[in-house]
């Protein structure tokens, strides 16, 4: 076997694990409040901010029309395969220099990273990223008026109503033409005037679709309102930093105790990218070749490590970036300059693998990878559904249909998106979608777990007569609980191993 057929191999091994360990429940529970919006616009009977933008209005559409044609089973094959295109895309440049000894290593890092391959819009963005990853480059090389230049601003319209991180595109768009600039900066006189406007209208267009829909300047405006909130640069959105768990930093994480192991991971993985990035840069910087690809790619690695160093929901930005950064490293032998004399017998492209050489990485990465997939199906078989019933309601959600009451329902966040796709007829309290609450409205919120007392007082005046809370995911809710069960007022009336339904009896006798 030759050394263009073996990475063939490698390519397509890497795509099918990557296939296989997204296959697991839907486990992130924005999910449903996004399938919940694509039949009609949700909203909760709390206060809701203003200006209200559905950005993902052509993911909800996509993924409900997915679940309508084969409910949550088709919906987790959809996301399966979306994320081994995505990391195909991404690999792809790289698909001839996909070194088949360095797949083990691959495969156990995606292992480990495998519950980060949820169904969430930011699979949408990661897929158009991976097309920009593959045409930009190349188009700002060559740079002519053709279909190309309309296809990726039409991909560019579309992507502004899947996810607030559109503004991604335009940004490596913007990285890709500063990394055209230096590569050309000493043939700046020769370089066609026509063709360099044409480029800087091509990044300005990109930067000006969110105006070509109705919600223009607000829509525009929306992933400014997300850096806020992740970054807690003003003083309302500092509650949305610190507590939303997926917006804390893997830093913060690993000193906190929580999920040690694939934080300490994260950390490395992000520091060893940052080594990367600036030692490519400084490879070209210092002389050697550069080119358009490598520059723009480089720096973005540097961005997302950063970006997945700030908050963890960022980690999957960097991931299969940090990968194609990895392969490339290696197949062009850019770690001699980060590892001193520490050299691997790699073969050039006309050569032979040695059949030694070969068999020996043949049965590791057999039995490593057998390793994985059994402990993939393994973890598998603690789900018994497409649906993870222990982070959301779902028999809870059925006896309420059968129960109704007649105040106003109180809820927790995790569970909101899931009432409101299974039960629409009870309005709930809160969801996911916490851009759309102010900062003071969340903080009181949470502030009811520490409090019973302040839930108790607000719940008579807003007319809350049931509850609906976890028992053991993000279970904050132990001490309200316990003061609900133990009030004369309340009374238990649902419960099984993952949630509990409580009804107060005061009031419900009041509408009787």
């Amino acid at each position: 076997m030759n050394y263009k057929f073996a990475n063939r191999i490698g390519f397509t091994t890497i795509v099918v694990v990557v296939i296989l360990f997204a296959v697991f429940p839907l486990t992130d529970t924005d999910i449903w409040w996004h399938l919940a919006c694509a039949r009609e616009w949700v909203t909760t009977w709390t206060p809701v901010r203003e200006p209200v933008v559905n950005v993902h209005e052509f993911f909800q559409q996509s993924v409900a029309f997915i679940y309508n044609l084969g409910g949550a089973t088709l919906l987790v094959a959809f996301k399966a395969v979306l994320w081994g295109i995505i990391f195909a895309l991404f690999l792809w440049p790289l698909r001839r220099h996909l070194l088949i000894k360095m797949v083990p290593v691959i495969a156990l890092i995606l292992f480990v990273f495998r519950f980060h391959f949820e169904m969430r819009p930011i699979i949408f963005s990661l897929l158009f990223l991976g097309i920009y990853w593959n045409m930009l480059p190349w188009l700002f090389d060559k740079m002519k008026l053709n279909a190309t230049l309309l296809f990726l601003l039409v991909l560019q319209w579309v992507w502004c109503k899947c996810q607030g991180l559109y503004i991604l595109g335009p940004i490596f768009a913007l990285l890709t033409l500063c990394a055209k600039i230096f590569v050309t900066r000493n043939q700046l006189q020769s370089v066609c005037t026509k063709k360099v406007a044409l480029q800087i209208v091509f990044v300005f267009l990109l930067f000006a679709m969110p105006f070509m829909h109705r919600e223009g300047w607000n829509l525009f405006l929306y992933p400014f309102g997300l850096l806020d909130r992740l970054l807690g640069t003003s003083p309302s959105a500092a509650i949305f930093a610190s507590e939303i768990a997926e917006n804390r930093s893997p830093l913060t994480l690993l000193m906190a105790g929580e999920n040690v192991l694939e934080s300490f991971l994260m950390i490395l993985l992000c520091i060893v990218g940052l080594i990367f990035g600036v030692v490519w840069l400084y490879h070209f910087y210092a002389g050697r070749r550069s080119t358009i690809v490598d520059i723009s790619k480089a720096l973005w690695l540097i961005i997302t490590a950063i970006l997945a160093l700030v908050a963890e929901r960022n980690f999957v930005l960097f991931l299969p970036v940090f990968i194609a950064a990895f392969v490339s490293c290696f197949a062009t032998r850019l770690y001699s300059n980060i590892f001193g004399s520490y050299r691997l017998c790699l073969q050039d492209d006309k050569a032979h693998l040695s059949a030694f050489t070969l068999r020996i990485c043949g049965l590791s990465s057999l039995a490593l990878l057998a390793f994985l997939l059994g402990l993939w199906g393994k973890s598998l078989l603690s789900f018994d559904s497409a649906i993870a019933y222990q982070r959301v309601p779902v028999a809870a959600t059925e006896w309420m249909k059968t129960h109704p009451h007649q105040g106003r329902l109180f809820n927790d966040d995790r569970a909101g998106g899931y009432l409101a796709f299974m039960n629409p007829s009870d309005s709930i309290f809160i969801d996911g979608r916490f851009i759309l609450k102010t900062a003071e409205f969340f903080e009181r919120y949470l502030e009811y777990s520490k409090s019973p007392q302040l839930f108790l007082r607000d719940a008579d005046s807003l007319n809350v007569d049931r509850v609906v809370l976890p028992l053991r995911y993000y279970a904050r809710w132990d001490h309200l609980i316990a003061v609900l069960d133990a009030s004369k007022n309340w009374n238990v009336m649902y419960r099984d191993s993952f949630f509990v339904v409580i009804d107060c009896i005061e009031l419900a006798s009041k509408e009787y």
